[in-house]
């Protein structure tokens, strides 16, 4: 049975996570995707394809993508490069301490440019990246012209 982890599952969007399939074939083709939806409901989407080790798994961290939205060895690179359905767009956060971006990360069979909608993933979770920690506090800034937002540790 192919499984796909994050670990930490829920954490900060500036701390490193560790995701790994495990259960493949020896030598397996897959791709691995990432994508979410924004705030505004725009799609974000990024994926590498791999080529699974002896023991059928595959580590971004340890194995090179062999192309997609990046080659060579990125442990977060499926986080790091993702990018926009519809041209022009970027990835903002507004609500940065109400709630996370919510990644959802699938392994497809073979070389996947996700162009069937009815492609059915082989093994799918979801990632938690928080833009503020437990805690803290945000306060609004108001001085003349200044505009800001003021973030207190707990």
């Amino acid at each position: 049975m192919v499984e796909v982890t994050v670990t930490p599952q829920s954490s900060l969007a500036d701390r490193p996570v560790q995701i790994r399939v495990q259960g493949l074939s020896p030598s397996q083709l897959v791709t691995l995707r990432a994508w979410l939806k924004d705030e505004q409901g725009q799609c974000f989407q990024s994926r590498a394809f791999f080529r699974a080790d002896e023991a059928g798994e595959v580590d971004p961290g340890l194995h090179a993508a062999l192309g997609g939205s990046y080659s060579g060895v990125w442990p977060m690179g499926l986080l790091w490069f993702l990018q926009p359905d519809t041209l022009f767009r970027r990835l903002v956060k507004r609500d940065v301490a109400g709630s996370p971006f919510r990644v959802r990360l699938e392994v497809l069979d073979g070389l996947s440019l996700g162009t069937d909608p009815r492609e059915q993933p082989l093994a799918s979770c979801e990632a938690e990246r928080w833009y503020v920690g437990p805690g803290v506090q945000r306060v609004p800034i108001r001085e003349g012209r200044v505009r800001g937002a003021l973030f207190l540790p707990p």
